[in-house]
């Protein structure tokens, strides 16, 4: 009896005992596959990094156009790299004919706005009855200008700086006595002369005779030279003390650009039987027109 009463405890123990882990079980099961959140941290990831609709059409139309204008300022800037390479190789390897065309170039544009402004001060005179005339282009003069940096200012000045860097070799002191000479052997020895050639040069394309361009020499030549001072003196110390003299006459023909525009108009308007003179004549004659106008209301 004693015996059937243990074994009955033992079995309501162990039943007791397996009721509990099934409870225990229930709730806390553990699934033998774990639901898994498929992509979540990634799309909640890509949510947050990615802006909204209307915001990433904006950045991409701002990011196209700042794209654009850097691809725009770098072709344009690839071009005058380019250009300013290629000119240097022509320039070691053609020195003359390299400074000879660019001269040509420059000079023929300076008389093209030679004309414009010739033009425009025609077109502000009060009297003026040129005012509504259509803008014509001397071509011929151009082509003379041209011609004169091409055949003259250009092998000029190559020769002379040869030379005179030769007889004065470069210092790197920019601020030597060198320099000083330099400039003074320019501007009152060599820029006399060649202002004379320029003169006769120009006359004689124009088809002047050698007397008129001797009275128009006697005419100019003074102011001529006392404006040439005014502006190469300071322009050939620059010239002589910081330019290599691979590009000195490159600079002589970016400042030529402004003197032939004073040149152009010194001697197309200056002459004995051209615009000169009939400007003049005309200027006379309205004088005169006025002052009969103030004699008769007085």
């Amino acid at each position: 009896m004693f015996r059937s009463s243990i074994l009955l405890s033992v079995v309501l123990y162990l039943h007791t005992a397996n009721t509990s882990t099934r409870t225990t079980n229930a709730f806390t099961h553990t699934p033998a596959n774990p639901i898994r959140r498929v992509g979540g941290e990634s799309l909640l990831r890509r949510l947050d990094n990615s802006p909204l609709p209307f915001v990433s059409i904006q950045k991409q139309q701002q990011q196209r156009i700042n794209t654009q204008a850097l691809s725009m300022d770098a072709g344009v800037s690839d071009i005058f790299v380019n250009a300013w390479a290629s000119y240097n190789v022509a320039l070691e390897e053609q020195p003359l004919i390299t400074k000879s065309i660019t001269a040509g170039v420059i000079l023929g544009a300076a008389d093209l706005a030679g004309q414009a402004l010739e033009r425009s001060l025609k077109n502000n005179d009060e009297n003026s009855e040129t005012s509504s005339s259509p803008a014509v282009v001397d071509f011929a003069r151009v082509g003379r200008f041209a011609l004169f940096g091409l055949v003259l200012q250009a092998p000029w000045n190559h020769f002379y700086y040869q030379i005179l860097d030769s007889a004065l070799p470069p210092t790197v002191d920019p601020f030597t006595a060198t320099t000083g000479i330099k400039v003074l052997i320019d501007q009152f020895i060599q820029a006399p002369i060649f202002t004379i050639i320029i003169f006769y040069f120009l006359g004689i394309l124009e088809g002047k005779t050698m007397d008129m361009v001797y009275e128009q020499l006697k005419k100019d030549y003074g102011d001529t030279m006392q404006a040439n001072w005014k502006l190469w003196v300071p322009a050939t110390a620059v010239n002589i003390a910081f330019c290599p003299p691979l590009f000195r006459v490159l600079f002589l023909n970016c400042v030529f650009f402004f003197w032939s525009i004073f040149l152009s108009l010194k001697l197309n308007n200056s002459d004995g039987d051209d615009d000169g003179i009939a400007a003049a004549i005309e200027g006379v004659v309205e004088e005169q027109e006025q002052q009969q106008l103030l004699s008769e209301k007085n």
